[in-house]
């Protein structure tokens, strides 16, 4: 990795327009992170982001708390929330209340996931007697009560439980035919996985917008096991790059953002435009290589 990579993203920034970002968070257990996830929230509203999302719990166990967290944010800042919407464990009596409940409260924008089965990722998925079977239903559903821009997950590596990166696609083409607006993808760690991915679905005759999804390393242990769980390949070198780093979570922090920004620098070169961040309720890694990337706050000098 060549150690111009930040300049690059910089130059591009500069050449062809501001990118775009959006951040996730996720509803947190305790007061004390809920203080935390507000913090990174404050710090990164005056990026004046596309959207920011609010992710839901295996099962649907964050329901209530993603709600609340949503709703506050389209009351008390400037930004625009998207909640994330599973089909799991709930009839579709219950999810069409929760979508009029959003729409009530000021929402306009779903992520429409299938969602984890209660258990975990890689336990089998059993629908609700009375539920929705999957995301293209839970799109179909939303844009039949209307009024929401709808994103959608999309894997580059395939979901695990695709049967291959045809079948990935072919989903993903059937969740825009009935109404969804774009994709945003799993996280991964090698820009060439995104690009070939947007390669491909330019060859099926796919031109939505796909957001890549940017996860900044620091755990290396827990993010290992995330990615094995949902598909996504773990270079050898990064786990390298980590090593022995355990007990020194600034040095870690330096490296993530480091690693990261290379990443975005090369997608950025290759005119992806679009960059969504797992924030993990932290804003220190996403601010620092938002700046790298040219996105400051409005008015700020760029």
């Amino acid at each position: 990795m060549k150690a111009v990579a930040g300049h690059l993203a910089v130059a591009t920034a500069e050449s062809i327009g501001r990118p775009r970002v959006s951040f996730e968070f996720f509803p947190p257990r305790t007061q004390a992170l809920e203080a935390q996830l507000w913090e990174a929230i404050r710090k990164l509203e005056p990026l004046t982001p596309s959207f920011v999302s609010v992710t839901y719990g295996a099962g649907g166990s964050t329901r209530d708390r993603t709600h609340r967290i949503v709703a506050r944010i389209v009351r008390e800042t400037t930004l625009s929330p998207a909640a994330h919407l599973t089909c799991v464990a709930a009839s579709r009596a219950e999810i069409d209340n929760v979508l009029r409940d959003y729409r009530r409260v000021g929402v306009r924008h779903i992520v429409a996931l299938r969602g984890d089965p209660p258990g975990g990722v890689g336990l089998p998925y059993l629908q609700h007697p009375q539920g929705y079977a999957n995301a293209a239903e839970l799109v179909e559903a939303a844009a039949r009560i209307g009024g929401f821009d709808i994103s959608v997950a999309v894997h580059p590596e395939k979901h695990p439980a695709s049967p291959s990166l045809d079948h990935e696609i072919d989903n993903f083409k059937r969740k825009l035919a009935l109404g969804a607006t774009r994709g945003i993808t799993q996280f991964f760690f090698d820009a060439d996985v995104f690009l070939r991915f947007r390669d491909r679905l330019a060859r099926a005759g796919v031109y939505a917008p796909v957001l890549p999804g940017i996860m900044p390393v620091t755990n290396v242990n827990g993010l290992k096991k995330m990615a094995e769980a949902c598909g996504a390949s773990f270079p050898r070198w990064m786990i390298h790059l980590f090593d022995g780093l355990d007990d020194d979570p600034e040095t870690r922090r330096l490296v993530a953002a480091v690693t990261t920004a290379q990443l975005c620098a090369r997608l950025s070169a290759e005119g992806v435009r679009d960059f969504h961040f797992y924030t993990l309720n932290r804003a220190d890694l996403a601010l620092a290589i938002c700046r790298i990337l040219g996105v400051r706050a409005k008015g700020a000098a760029q």
